[in-house]
């Protein structure tokens, strides 16, 4: 039977909350996923952000966090 320490660190992040995940790409070299975390299993995460759905494999999981909500933006002023 696995233990907490088995797992996978992504399993502890809450569905719905804010992510960054750090892939491989086959190319060599990294990319970074941000957006909101929609799926998670051992295999894969699922992440929705700007362009869409992205499905990362675990394979391709170099790091990734949860991070804070994004600023808010600030209202525009005509200046004048």
């Amino acid at each position: 039977m696995g233990t907490k320490q088995d797992s996978p660190p992504w399993l502890e992040w809450p569905l719905g909350s804010r992510v960054v995940v750090r892939r491989r790409l086959p190319e060599g070299g990294y990319s970074d996923v941000l957006g909101e975390l929609v799926y998670r299993s051992a295999e894969a995460v699922e992440v929705l952000g700007h362009t869409g759905t992205e499905r990362i494999e675990a394979a391709e999981i170099a790091v990734g966090k949860v991070v804070p909500p994004p600023p808010e933006r600030r209202a525009y002023r005509e200046r004048g």
